[in-house]
């Protein structure tokens, strides 16, 4: 029986909080559950932000400015080369958003299969063509987009003949669920005529369960060892158990939903000979 594989993505963003020793345990975490990917987010911190924005104050574990703060949860060269080889070990893919074109020069000395487009940078033209110009598989996040936007971001992958794969999303951090608003999911997948994910920031699983269940072809949450850890991402975050919840629900909706053909099991041939006598 074919059935459609939900790819589902553990989104480790910056939640190892610049601590080699917690992204490893959140890769072993999404091993045991079963997840198809885990990602990184990656930033050039003087590309993506001013330099009076950097030497604002923000107290943090790393400083007192925002500067310390965005450099603390930075790998370089030398985390990802470790994660690499131990995402390799372990057996699963691992893939970044990154949020500027040299951060995605950074990651194109990795041999990743996929790339993905934060909804943040939706909206520039310069970094979609630069992605899309690697012609890997990419995942679209459409959170706070226009469907201009998403029509200018389509057609810039489908001139450089670059697969993707567009991702529902609301851009809050967590997300209440009343915004979830999912058919989203079969709506953008009969405007663009692609596949159609779904990225959540909410709290716990049932939305994205529900994602699942209406079409959903990969399914990406943030996850942290704890929700109260610091950093923006945590509450917004599944907690590594509930991932491994979340990814045995999504695993059964695949079973039930079936292949969506007609036809008669043997059980049930076995009821009809009893009932209909035929």
């Amino acid at each position: 029986m074919n059935r459609e594989h939900i790819f589902i993505i553990a989104e480790i963003g910056i939640n190892h909080n610049g601590d080699l020793n917690i992204a490893k345990k959140l890769i072993d975490w999404a091993v045991l559950a079963g997840c198809d990917a885990v990602k990184f987010q990656k930033r050039t911190v003087d590309k993506v932000y001013t330099k009076e924005y950097l030497d604002s104050y923000r107290e943090s574990p790393w400083g007192m400015t925002q500067r310390a703060q965005k450099e603390g949860l930075e790998f370089g060269k030398a985390e990802y080369d470790e994660i690499n080889q131990y995402c390799e070990e372990k057996g699963i893919e691992w893939f970044a958003s990154a949020w500027d074109t040299e951060a995605q020069e950074f990651l194109r000395q990795y041999n990743l299969k996929y790339n993905k487009i934060a909804s943040a940078m939706l909206a520039n033209d310069e970094f979609l063509k630069a992605v899309a110009s690697e012609g890997k598989y990419t995942y679209i996040a459409t959170g706070m987009s226009t469907y201009d936007e998403i029509d200018h971001a389509v057609a810039v992958f489908r001139k450089a003949d670059c697969p993707f794969e567009l991702m529902h999303c609301n851009s809050v951090y967590p997300m209440p669920k009343e915004d979830a608003n999912l058919r989203l999911i079969p709506a953008l997948k009969e405007r663009y005529g692609c596949k159609v994910g779904y990225s959540g920031h909410e709290t716990g699983r049932i939305v994205s369960t529900c994602a699942a269940a209406l079409g959903a072809t990969s399914i990406e949450r943030h996850i942290t060892l704890d929700n109260t850890m610091y950093g923006s991402d945590q509450a917004a975050s599944l907690n590594v158990r509930d991932l491994v919840r979340l990814v045995e629900d999504i695993r059964l909706i695949e079973m039930i939903l079936g292949d969506g053909e007609k036809t008669l099991s043997e059980k049930e041939l076995e009821t009809r000979k009893k009932l209909r006598g035929v």
